[in-house]
């Protein structure tokens, strides 16, 4: 294709989403030097993702979430001539539609109470080894597995006949076609990590239906066109096409790490933090599942191997409680404030399940760091300085064992996401793990949905080194090298949580 092209990527995460376009185009000069290629961005549009509650159940608000989208388009579609538009949303939830193609109901939230216990009682039946054999994801209370099962016996999993994961039911809207993006299906517990297609024989042992999980598609496949309504309703005269990304938001954010090589590790810091390498081959060891090591699929076949930490969801639900009693707080500010907190004062596990639901967060990081022995931080930047610490100490955790478990080495930590606007929580990760940092880009997972869908375009370089390269030349990157902490503290700080 001649000149630049101009995609959209609708990249929804658990807080908020935006509809971004990426003009891409082929290499030219800069300042005497060859580039990789041309890479703009231009926000169309940013919203809020807000779950409601409905007699005590969490929903995700997923009409709004469509009008969003359809909103971003319009303002994309005005200032570009678009090419294709892709979507990317968080994993594991989805949408059942019954024999006519309708909801069934509003997708739950994966924070919602309904999976209690409900692990332990599938896991009854095809043991965690088994489980992770197959699949090879770590056991969270919510994986998509447990969701189905939590409906066993309901008429609404009875009347159903496709389950469509978030990225997909927004996609099948957009055109009508029903299928399921591999890079999201693998966060389910329900897809092989060998064969890469649903893992039929775990389904039918878990009791759940195999007849609602549509055909997988891949990064890079043409889902459809936009229907003719939606496309009027979305200010285009020309039919757009939608292409299948890394529709699993860390798995576009993987694609656009600026990495050079393959000693990298990664924290994708948002919401949720999701440390982990880049693998060619699954790690299906009992040693790795007791570790809660993930092997997610990533963009060209490769494994997302992970852990999955509660992430700024700490901090940010903080900022709610305290602004809820009337103490609103600038998070820019209060980042610069807990920077002059001492270091390491109050350490917490951030995957402790007591931090999972809303609600009052610094009362539970308080009781957590009672029931440790420390004294509880008081007031806005002591439990900040708390969450960013013990951030980063989850990180060092996850990238010591990666190395172990996976038998590769890290030279760099790239941090990329929205926690990049961090420098305290990019410094202190650098400290803790002994090793430099690079943050950036922090809409890396726009970025990489919009690779993905400029290479199918033939807009893009072909392969995942040289797109990295092209983030590389055409993205804000920062440094952050380690400043001599004695390692020891760290050490002595992961003790007194064991």
């Amino acid at each position: 294709m001649s000149g630049p092209v101009a995609v959209a990527a609708a990249d929804l995460g658990a807080s908020g989403g935006r509809v971004i376009v990426g003009r891409i185009g082929a290499a030219r000069a800069r300042a005497g030097q060859a580039r990789a290629g041309q890479l703009d961005l231009h926000e169309a549009h940013r919203f809020p993702n807000t779950p409601v509650s409905v007699l005590g159940t969490l929903h995700w608000d997923i009409l709004a979430l469509h009008d969003s989208v359809l909103a971003g388009l319009r303002a994309a579609a005005r200032d570009f001539d678009l090419a294709s538009v892709g979507i990317d949303t968080w994993g594991v939830d989805f949408g059942l539609l019954d024999s006519a193609g309708s909801l069934l109901g509003n997708p739950v939230h994966y924070r919602d109470s309904r999976t209690a216990g409900v692990a332990d009682r599938v896991q009854a039946v095809v043991t965690a080894d088994e489980m992770y054999e197959v699949t090879g994801i770590q056991r969270l209370p919510f994986n998509t597995i447990f969701q189905l099962a939590a409906l066993a016996g309901t008429p609404q999993l009875t009347a159903a006949r496709t389950l469509l994961l978030i990225p997909d039911l927004l996609g099948y809207w957009l055109t009508g076609e029903i299928g399921a993006e591999l890079t999201n299906a693998s966060t389910t517990q329900l897809l092989d990590a060998r064969t890469q297609d649903w893992a039929t024989p775990l389904i039918e042992r878990a009791g759940l239906p195999t007849g609602i999980f549509p055909p997988l598609r891949r990064p890079g496949d043409r889902i459809g066109y936009l229907l003719p309504a939606v496309a009027r309703a979305a200010g285009l005269a020309a039919p757009l096409p939608v292409t299948a990304v890394g529709s699993h938001d860390t798995a576009s954010a993987v694609a656009a790490v600026p990495a050079r090589g393959g000693d990298f590790a990664y924290v994708s810091c948002g919401t949720w933090s999701l440390v982990g390498m880049e693998l060619a081959e699954p790690v299906l060891t009992a040693a790795s599942r007791r570790a809660n090591f993930t092997n997610e699929v990533g963009i060209d076949g490769t494994i997302r191997y992970l852990r999955n930490v509660m992430g700024l969801w700490l901090l940010q639900e903080s900022c709610r409680a305290w602004a809820a009693a009337g103490l609103p707080v600038d998070q820019d500010e209060l980042v610069a404030q807990a920077a002059r907190v001492p270091p390491l004062g109050f350490v917490i596990d951030p995957d402790d399940p007591a931090f999972l639901p809303p609600g009052d967060m610094p009362s539970r990081i308080a009781a957590a760091c009672r029931a440790h022995g420390q004294p509880p931080p008081e007031g806005p930047a002591q439990v900040a300085r708390c969450i960013l610490d013990s951030l980063a100490l989850a990180y060092r955790r996850a990238i010591i064992e990666v190395q172990e478990l996976s038998g590769r080495h890290v030279d760099t930590v790239h941090v990329v996401g929205g926690g990049t606007r961090n420098p305290l929580l990019c410094q202190l990760t650098a400290d803790a793990c002994g090793l430099p940092v690079v943050a950036g880009p922090a809409e890396a997972t726009a970025i990489g949905n919009i690779l993905v869908q400029a290479r199918a375009l033939g807009a893009a370089p072909g392969d995942l080194d040289g797109m990295r390269a092209l983030v590389r030349d055409a993205q804000p990157l920062r440094r952050f090298e380690p400043t001599g902490t004695d390692a020891a503290r760290w050490r002595a700080a992961a003790a007194r949580l064991a």
